[in-house]
């Protein structure tokens, strides 16, 4: 079992940045993925970003290419997301997941068997 714990959303003004984190506890030894996702009033689960263990192979979806970062400290388990440049339209629950699948990160939701609780990031124009 894994158990993930986001942090750090909240309101930001457009043009502002936030910084996600997400830590994971449990079963984080071996290769992994880590990924972020949002989901808006009434949408699905979006990909934004996703990230191995290593920190060598990234995706971005391209909505957030250029104005988010995605990173990860694999010693301390701990994945971060850096959104600058905010949009009213990033205005989402930001979940983050984990996959044990040896790869390169994937941009399916139904890939990731571990989810945080989601925090939600409200952007105002």
């Amino acid at each position: 079992q894994v158990q993930l714990v986001e942090s750090g959303g909240g309101l930001a003004q457009a043009g502002g940045a936030l910084r996600l984190s997400c830590a994971a506890s449990g079963r984080t030894f071996g290769s992994y993925c880590m990924g972020w996702f949002r989901q808006a009033p009434g949408g699905e689960r979006d990909f934004v970003a996703a990230i191995t263990k290593n920190g060598r192979n990234s995706d971005y979806a391209d909505p957030v290419k250029g104005r988010f970062t995605i990173s990860i400290d694999g010693a301390k388990n701990t994945l971060y997301l850096q959104m600058n440049s905010l949009k009213p339209e990033d205005t989402a629950v930001y979940y983050c997941a984990v996959d044990f699948r040896v790869g390169l990160p994937s941009r399916s939701p139904h890939e990731y068997p571990y989810w945080g609780q989601g925090t939600q990031v409200t952007v105002s124009s």
